[in-house]
């Protein structure tokens, strides 16, 4: 039996090989908290709905062989209806490559590369060469660019405020949060706006060595650090900490942040000195919390009736906080909603109100288990990458406004204090992203899919993403291929040794990329006439050169390649965020107009968007408890990340598969919600609003408060005779497909109310993991 180190987004293993064969994935000796997700894998990898060959769309293929013999200009209808529906037909790896280097050229030479959409997302892999995105940006930068995607499904709200408030990148704010270690030392009470998500630390952007956020919890407690949970969920975190949990209306954390910080300021307990020193526009910020402007006052009771708490919870938060050691922290999903940037702003103006930003485990940071390496005490160090080239397209879209895009041609948008246009998408290429698993409102994204020309998948498998394209190059995993795992929140790195051969005749992106630039003329460019085994060599090179210049140690390629884990970089002090302002405001500035942390922003301000002001403010949402829809509509809900896969990755892996009721997702309902509506455990349920329904399994649990109902994100999408209906559970068939506001137009999809009954009629059968018709020749 073989056993080769391998590394993914979710965990480090040895993976074990017989007769060609995985058959276990056994995690790496020092990871204390190894996660299951792995289990999927086994028998996924190469189960029947692996894409073995090539495959392009019928309906769309049929037109595509009329216009190549009249060498047309303009493509024809190419069935684009049928896309999610229609046939597939087998082809040779050949002749995949001569249809893509084909329709490449047709739209750059008659529409140009601004018609090309090939910003694609991450995800796909955590091997450093191998990083889907990379290898995609890189082709297409060598053929003249295209039309990019900017900010992040996970946290686009916030990434777009943080630097107004702070003056950082949001990675190097993440870089430098306050690490574990301090909270752990020095903290006497942690408020967990949103919950630590515990599930969510199994995973990491880039790949986990070891897991250490349960580790670190556990630790905190020991150290009887006291925790609140200010969310509508209780989970596995909330119960291992033993938080009091303050039941809250999901969407209206800023208003109960504003009401602590009435109390603050009116009781004299906020540090005046401290908001002096550091921090600017806090009077302007008074002006608005006082009502001295609008004539509310931002007190407990005015924020009763929006948080559904009430009045004494606030007075017992800030008894509890006063004179504490205490850190702030907001979850990313708070963020994930209608006006999503003013909850995380409003973290910093509380914190600042404290007076403990800068101080060993004082201040807020946010995303604190959103993935595992967030907090990690680690002595930051930016590994080599593959290089993309430069991007001759300067359009781009925000990431979440990608089926805006394609069904708005040349509409105007607004991002970040400026006006765009949606360019004229004639063809999209995805490698290594899904987004009939991130994008918000699927019937909306499935008529977008009706839009291009032409729809290019490199895919693994045959889930939602494939069935809706129009040419797929079948994709290996990280097992079939080598690469290097360089893990950037851990500093652990490894060989990703190669444990199975490719499963039927799949490539890696970089070998497809190679074909199609050798048919193109620019493959020495792409190439740089290296081999994959090559590429890892010259990028360990490189790192043992950074490494060097910061001296540590790395061996040779020879002796890493033969070798297993390293470790490296261990931190010689506490991190802690701003603590270098601090403690020299004139020497370290931030990097604010004012060199100070925003409380109020002159720059949003002159961008005057009603939907974000220049402070933190409370902005009712289209959709929440409080709103008239909720008459009709009186479950808030909330779509969170899975715990038995990354995303939609391995839906159809038995670890997933075995979480399902009925072969429905699962469905957390309240007791108190479902005694209303007649409902017991594993019953199946219709969720529904006016943007469409999904069918469910519930399990009823008091993890989640009265008016709330849980379903994770990542069932493979499976629409029934309409495309607003999946009879599996995708919850994004019910999400509102708008931006969080004209400036970070990030995804809102905690926004969302439904109302659920009772299945009665026949239960539809699931499709998703059924083959589509798959021709071996032309009809």
């Amino acid at each position: 039996m073989l056993k080769k180190t391998t590394s993914s987004h979710w965990g480090s293993y040895y993976a074990k090989v017989k007769n060609g064969k995985l058959i276990a994935l056994e995690p790496y000796e020092k990871d204390l908290d190894p996660s299951l997700i792995s289990e999927g894998m086994i028998d996924a990898i190469d189960d029947d709905l692996r894409i073995r060959k090539p495959h392009v769309r019928l309906g769309w293929y049929k037109d595509y062989l009329k216009e190549f013999k009249q060498n047309e200009k303009f493509a024809l209808d190419r069935k684009r209806k049928k896309r999610g529906n229609d046939e597939f037909l087998e082809i040779s790896w050949e002749e995949a490559i001569e249809i893509v280097s084909y329709e490449l050229e047709r739209v750059k030479t008659n529409f140009s590369n601004k018609s090309i959409f090939a910003g694609s997302y991450g995800w796909a892999s955590s091997g450093r060469f191998h990083h889907a995105q990379s290898q995609l940006h890189r082709f297409f930068n060598c053929y003249g660019g295209y039309v990019k995607s900017v900010t992040t499904y996970s946290y686009a709200a916030s990434e777009t405020i943080i630097p107004h408030i702070v003056g950082m990148s949001y990675r190097k704010f993440l870089d430098e949060h306050t690490d574990w270690e301090s909270i752990a030392r020095n903290t006497e009470v942690i408020l967990m706006f949103g919950s630590l998500p515990l599930k969510n630390s199994q995973v990491t952007s880039g790949g986990v060595g070891f897991h250490t956020t349960r580790l670190y919890l556990e630790k905190c407690k020991k150290n009887k650090v006291k925790f609140f949970n200010i969310s509508p969920t209780n989970m596995e975190a909330d119960k291992l900490v033993k938080a009091d949990w303050i039941k809250i209306r999901p969407g209206t954390d800023t208003a109960f942040m504003l009401a602590l910080a009435y109390i603050l300021e009116t009781e004299n307990l906020c540090d005046k000195a401290f908001l002096k020193k550091y921090c600017s526009g806090y009077d302007i910020f008074k002006d608005y919390l006082l009502g001295n402007k609008d004539g509310v006052k931002k007190n407990p009771k005015w924020a009763k009736k929006i948080t559904g708490i009430e009045e004494k919870t606030f007075y017992k938060i800030v008894s509890s906080i006063n004179n504490k050691r205490t850190l702030l922290t907001g979850s990313w999903s708070l963020q994930r909603q209608q006006y999503g940037e003013q909850p995380h702003w409003m973290v910093v103006v509380l914190a600042a109100m404290l007076g403990q930003i800068g101080l060993p485990g004082g201040g807020f940071g946010l995303g604190y288990s959103a993935e595992n390496g967030i907090g990690n005490p680690v002595k930051n160090f930016k590994w080599p990458a593959l290089n993309q080239f430069k991007n001759n397209v300067s359009d781009f879209i925000p990431v979440a406004r990608y089926s805006d895009m394609l069904l708005n041609p040349g509409k105007k948008f607004t991002f970040n204090g400026s006006d765009y246009k949606y360019p004229n998408i004639k063809l999209v290429y995805w490698a290594g992203g899904n987004p009939f698993h991130h994008q918000m409102d699927l019937s909306k994204l499935t008529k977008a899919s009706f839009k291009p020309d032409t729809i290019v998948t490199n895919e693994i498998w045959w889930n939602s993403l494939a069935r809706y394209s129009d040419l797929i190059f079948p994709t290996s995993t990280n097992l079939e291929r080598n690469d290097i795992g360089f893990r950037h929140w851990e500093q652990t790195v490894s060989p990703m040794h190669r444990a199975i051969n490719p499963i039927g005749e799949s490539k890696n992106d970089f070998e497809i990329f190679s074909l199609i630039s050798k048919k193109l003329g620019f493959n020495k460019k792409f190439t740089e006439n290296r081999t994959e085994m090559q590429w890892l060599e010259f990028l360990w090179i490189e790192a043992r050169n950074l490494a060097k210049k910061n001296n540590f140690y790395l061996p040779s390629f020879r002796e890493f390649w033969e070798g297993s884990f390293f470790e490296v970089l261990q931190p010689t002090h506490d991190q802690i965020l701003l603590e270098d302002y601090i403690k020299n405001p004139e020497s370290s500035p931030l990097s604010t107009p004012s060199k100070k942390i925003e409380i109020f922003s002159k720059v949003i301000d002159s961008f005057n968007y009603k939907d974000c002001p220049g402070h933190p403010s409370w902005l009712e949402p289209k959709e929440w408890l409080g709103a008239k829809i909720a008459k009709k509509y009186p479950l808030h809900l909330i779509s969170g990340q899975p715990e038995n896969r990354l995303h939609s990755q391995l839906d159809n892996g038995k670890h997933s598969q075995k979480m399902k009721v009925k072969q429905r997702e699962m469905l957390k309902i309240n007791p108190l919600d479902a005694k209303q509506r007649n409902l017991k455990n594993r019953d199946i349920v219709e969720v529904f609003n006016d943007r469409g329904a999904c069918l469910a399994g519930i399990k009823i649990s008091d993890e989640v408060m009265k008016g709330i109902v849980y379903l994770p994100v990542g069932a493979w999408y499976n629409p029934h005779k309409n495309e607003n209906f999946c009879i599996h559970g995708n919850p994004n068939v019910l999400t509102d497909d708008i931006g969080c506001s004209s400036l970070s137009q990030g995804p809102s999809a905690h926004s969302t109310l439904v109302e659920i009954k009772k299945w009665k009629k026949d239960l539809p059968k699931i499709s998703v993991f059924n083959l589509p018709v798959i021709n071996k020749k032309i009809k």
